[in-house]
């Protein structure tokens, strides 16, 4: 068993994500960052995949929030990238704004299934405006600013599929890395004519 165990180890392609905590007071100390551990922790559970975190914990500041991204894309070579916080209507919550001002092309379904699943916790979710975008060939999805909510939003519940499910296939298409998740955590899904052997 741990013979096979460490042959479907190797064969599971190596993944770069990108996870940024975007929060004024985290990021100056006056308290403990959440969103970064939480981004780890559940991601570490959802992926078989070796994973390179590559962590950023900024301000609230637009311009900042648009170099951090392009940089974790352009430079750091980054598949995926999930940022936290700054999602809300109040003035400081430039995420979205910042995200848009980066992107290739938007992905409108994950911000609508966000707010879809969000409202079945809370009737204030239609005040969130997460986006999602493709930068060249990395994905960046804003998520939630709790812990709580962005475990939420990937593995979605009994009345709302999550985001996650959708990544590994996006990835796909853009030319990234081939994720395979944890079925119990969060099962993807791609067509079957996308679908790879199970590792052996």
């Amino acid at each position: 068993m741990s013979k096979r165990a460490a042959m479907s180890e190797v064969s599971f392609e190596p993944v770069r994500i990108g996870i940024v905590s975007i929060s004024d007071r985290a990021s100056t100390g006056v308290y403990e960052d959440k969103g970064l551990p939480a981004l780890k922790d559940w991601l570490g559970g959802a992926l078989l995949n070796p994973i390179t975190f590559v962590p950023r914990l900024i301000p609230d500041e637009q311009a900042g929030i648009s170099a951090t991204l392009v940089e974790l894309v352009d430079t750091e070579g980054c598949d995926l990238v999930l940022t936290t916080g700054g999602t809300g209507p109040a003035p400081r919550d430039v995420t979205p704004e910042a995200t848009l001002a980066v992107a290739d092309r938007v992905m409108p379904g994950f911000g609508e299934q966000m707010r879809q699943i969000s409202l079945h916790f809370v009737p204030t979710a239609i005040l969130s405006r997460q986006v999602a975008v493709i930068r060249g060939r990395s994905l960046i999805i804003n998520l939630p600013g709790q812990p709580k909510a962005i475990a939420e939003t990937l593995a979605g519940h009994e009345k709302a599929s999550g985001i996650f499910a959708a990544v590994p296939y996006c990835i796909d298409l853009i030319g990234g890395p081939y994720l395979e998740t944890r079925d119990e955590v969060c099962k993807a899904f791609r067509p079957k004519s996308a679908q790879r052997p199970a590792a052996a």
